[in-house]
């Protein structure tokens, strides 16, 4: 049964807390009526789906094992219905094969648990900064559609999975100076550090393939950084 997170109508965004566990549940939806947004609970995929189908919903936070429904399910379902729903996947799962998958099926956002309360609100605060679907970031010659997840350096839109788009948004974010390795697989594939890693050099690639092999500079021992 679902359950609103406090009875005193707010005026912030409204968010949709998916999650069976209850402690995690009451613990997140009292941080989140805190900060002032208004908040509500289910505990399963199908009532997720009920609740979410009016499309109110700002962002939708978004367990991916639950009893009824696996949440990779619920997520597709989801955008289906809604292709331009916010969804932030919020789990214990922290393989990266369940993270690439659940981006690449359109959520936002991945953040696993355990995980620091100010990281999810500061999560939170990014995804209900505005209607990004008109957004259209640009650097030099470069233009990147938010909301198309298209990129474009001149010579027309050129189309990019959610983790190219992701990694040039960020790259486009910090133009003029370098991002870190290890930064780019904590804040896009939820990694912690892991030298071994080439999950980012292959993006890189497949972006420099696309849009000109000089687009992205790698800095030796700092990173990768746009070019002016």
């Amino acid at each position: 049964m679902s359950t609103e997170a406090t009875a005193r109508p707010l005026p912030g965004p409204a968010i949709l807390l998916v999650d069976d566990e209850p402690r995690i549940q009451g613990f997140v939806s009292r941080a989140l009526v805190r900060a002032g947004y208004r908040t509500r609970c289910a505990s399963g995929g199908a009532e997720a789906l009920r609740l979410a189908s009016t499309g109110e919903y700002g962002l939708v936070i978004l367990d991916v094992v639950m009893p009824d429904m696996d949440g990779r399910e619920v997520l597709a379902g989801l955008l289906r219905a809604h292709p331009d729903q916010a969804v932030l996947v919020l789990s214990c799962l922290d393989d990266a094969t369940t993270k690439v998958a659940c981006l690449d099926l359109g959520a936002h956002d991945y953040l696993t648990k355990p995980f620091v309360l100010e990281e999810l609100l500061a999560r939170v605060r990014v995804q209900l900064r505005g209607d990004t679907r008109h957004e259209v970031l640009r650097s030099g010659e470069l233009s990147l559609d938010v909301g198309r997840m298209q990129a474009d350096i001149g010579q027309g839109p050129i189309p990019l999975t959610r983790l190219e788009f992701l990694l040039l948004r960020e790259l486009m974010e910090h133009a003029g100076h370098s991002v870190p390795k290890d930064r780019l697989l904590a804040l896009i594939w939820g990694y912690d550090f892991n030298p071994g890693s080439n999950v980012v050099d292959v993006c890189v690639r497949r972006l420099r393939s696309k849009l000109g092999f000089e687009l992205i500079r790698t800095v030796r021992g700092a990173g990768y950084q746009l070019a002016s």
